[in-house]
């Protein structure tokens, strides 16, 4: 079995594709179950966010597998293969192992060292447990990316003021509006990344904030986290007489359909007046259209990229110090997978051993009567559990040892032919 990764983020594909390939929490649970259908797929485990869609696999068949998978998101994403293709990055076993690590740490993101990527990784594995996606190999996969992430948040100073989205986004409204204390802010939904948006505007001097949210109990829980700040609370269905007030609207809501277009605005905006949207959801929040009003800007996610780019050159020294760590986590987990490789023969051959052993001794016993005491027949089944488990010793360290791929596996079959071992299909 091997492992591979297909996928896309920021730097395969632009926003208006990532959002139809974006697999929301609410649909994780049937994605895993239509992929687990397929012949090749033997454990899935989904890793969507607002930059990336990654697939993670372990397939028998690598080649059928990463068909199905590409099949899968061309269906999804109701784009031909062919389109699809030249935005999608395909990474096998090493690759893949060391990619996720990439990932995890924050290394692989728009936002270098950025944190909310480690409590994402975290969400997937959970999800791929709870919907039965990950079993052996990506279970500890996972777990291991999870390690180097926190190893490279503790260990290394990549994750010092280390910025986000959000904060990238903030950072992005001040400079096209210079100031931001006269500004009259409404941010349109009340998750992780609309709090940040909160903390690095109050941060920016905003005084005038309003968070606007489905469920009015959630927006006022997300302004109890800043307690002696003057933020209101409204739902999101006064968004428009909100926006009407509104100087800046941030957008961060779970909706997979745009909830503003230039219809919504243009019948309620004044002519004169300027409005700075900036839209960090994916899938997008905000129609492309509203950039045709004359008093509308707008930003995405992917309009970040210039603001990120200021403090790239700092952040990517402060990587190389993370690459080690990430080295060590990728041998660690190597090592692993190397001794799985030879668990179904140790099995075989200690079963086949340990047969013989019952039968011989059942021989034995048979002939020394029943006279033959029970303690005696302790002694000699202990003498002979010890002389088989003395003479397996050694093989089964050395199997274990060999560092070579392929030296282990001449090893392995080997053993199978000079113990006439079925032990079925091998690692590939």
């Amino acid at each position: 079995m091997n492992i591979a990764v297909v996928g896309l983020s920021h730097k395969t594909a632009p926003v208006e594709v990532r959002e139809k390939l974006s697999i929301p929490e609410p649909q994780t649970e049937g994605a895993i179950a239509h992929l687990l259908s397929y012949p090749h797929l033997e454990e899935v485990a989904i890793l969507s966010t607002c930059n990336r869609l990654e697939i993670y696999i372990v397939a028998q068949e690598t080649e059928q597998g990463i068909r199905e998978v590409t099949q899968f998101l061309s269906e999804h994403s109701k784009l031909p293969v062919i389109s699809l293709r030249q935005h999608l990055f395909v990474l096998l076993h090493q690759d893949a192992v060391m990619h996720l690590m990439r990932v995890a740490a924050g290394l692989d993101s728009l936002v270098l060292g950025e944190g909310q990527i480690l409590a994402q990784v975290k969400n997937t594995h959970k999800l791929g447990q709870q919907y039965n996606g990950i079993k052996t190999v990506l279970n500890r996969l996972l777990k291991q990316a999870i390690t180097a992430g926190k190893r490279v948040r503790t260990e290394t100073s990549i994750g010092t003021g280390a910025v986000s989205i959000s904060s990238a986004a903030v950072e992005l409204a001040q400079m096209k509006l210079e100031n931001l204390t006269a500004c009259r802010v409404a941010i349109l939904g009340a998750g992780k990344m609309s709090r940040l948006l909160v903390q690095h505007l109050l941060s920016k001097g905003a005084e005038q904030i309003c968070i606007l949210n489905r469920s009015l109990g959630r927006a006022e829980e997300l302004a109890k986290q800043f307690p002696g700040q003057p933020l209101k609370t409204c739902l999101l269905s006064e968004m428009i007489t909100v926006i009407t007030e509104s100087d800046l609207v941030f957008t961060s809501t779970s909706a997979t359909e745009p909830i503003l277009d230039r219809a919504k605005l243009e019948m309620v905006l004044e002519p004169n007046r300027l409005l700075t949207l900036v839209d960090i959801s994916v899938p997008r929040n905000v129609h492309a259209d509203v950039n045709t009003l004359e008093n509308v800007q707008a930003f995405n996610v992917d309009d970040l990229k210039a603001v990120v780019a200021q403090n790239q050159e700092s952040r990517r020294k402060m990587a190389q110090e993370a690459e080690g760590l990430l080295e060590e986590e990728t041998e660690a987990f190597d090592v692993w997978w190397r001794s799985l490789e030879t668990v179904t023969t140790i099995s075989c051959l200690r079963n086949k051993i340990e047969t013989i052993r019952e039968q011989e001794l059942e021989k034995a016993l048979s002939r020394l009567g029943s006279e033959f005491g029970e303690k005696h027949q302790e002694v000699i089944e202990a003498l002979t559990k010890g002389i088989v488990n003395k003479i397996l010793h050694d093989p089964m360290v050395q199997l274990r040892a060999q560092q070579d791929v392929e030296a282990r596996r001449q090893c392995m079959q080997t053993l199978q032919m000079l113990f006439n071992l079925d032990a079925g299909k091998q690692f590939s």
